[in-house]
């Protein structure tokens, strides 16, 4: 059975509903933007339990109505949020990634994304860790959070694919371990730099760029 919400953004619906029947009610355009950037900067601000559909709905200068019958729950928005956000974000790495001609170019080319995004839009990897700590107690949830991972890793597998047949790069494992091993060092890096603002990391970061040379055949 699904977990109910926590009744912030709910109006008795259930998890499922909010991500199962919900989903077959597109909304785009500069009203849905304008939700899900009120959404990102509540969330970031005040944490999921603390956002509302009321807040958000006064933010986006949208109807509370509306966001219940687009998204049911303040679960499911967010989730539409952070796929929005993952969606956009590979689109922008892919489109970096193609112009790489050698290994440290696609080396380069990771890590300024990486800082770009902490130093942008730090409001993105607080929604994504808010998505794990909710993934793990929601069922729903937790399903979206896989498959946007699945997703994820998948792109940057094939990128890493392509760049291997090009002659860019020399994996020395497969394009999947790979991946995995740089989204972990990313993932690691965003946690600690957001907790710790006021540290400088340069130093850390072109450690871990060095260490994933040998990956890369760099």
């Amino acid at each position: 059975m699904a977990r109910r919400s926590d009744g912030a953004g709910s109006v008795g619906t259930t998890e499922a509903d909010a991500t199962g029947a919900r989903a077959d009610r597109p909304l785009s355009g500069e009203k849905a933007q304008r939700i899900i950037e009120a959404m990102r900067s509540n969330v970031a601000r005040r944490g999921l339990a603390g956002a509302t559909f009321d807040q958000v709905a006064r933010d986006a200068g949208v109807s509370r109505g509306l966001l219940h019958y687009y998204f049911g729950t303040k679960e499911h928005l967010l989730v539409q949020a952070v796929r929005h956000d993952c969606e956009l974000r590979l689109a922008s790495l892919r489109e970096r990634l193609v112009a790489a001609k050698r290994a440290d170019d696609f080396i380069a080319l990771m890590a300024m994304d990486l800082q770009e995004g902490l130093t942008d839009d730090p409001d993105f990897t607080t929604l994504i860790f808010e998505m794990f700590t909710l993934a793990r107690r929601n069922d729903e949830v937790a399903l979206e959070f896989a498959d946007l991972l699945r997703r994820t890793r998948e792109t940057v597998t094939e990128i890493l694919t392509d760049a291997q047949g090009r002659g860019v790069v020399a994996l020395t494992a497969d394009p999947a371990s790979v991946t995995d091993v740089l989204f972990a060092l990313a993932d690691g890096f965003a946690l600690r730099i957001l907790s710790e603002p006021e540290r400088d990391f340069r130093d850390s970061i072109i450690t871990a760029v060095r260490s994933t040379r040998p990956l890369l055949g760099s």
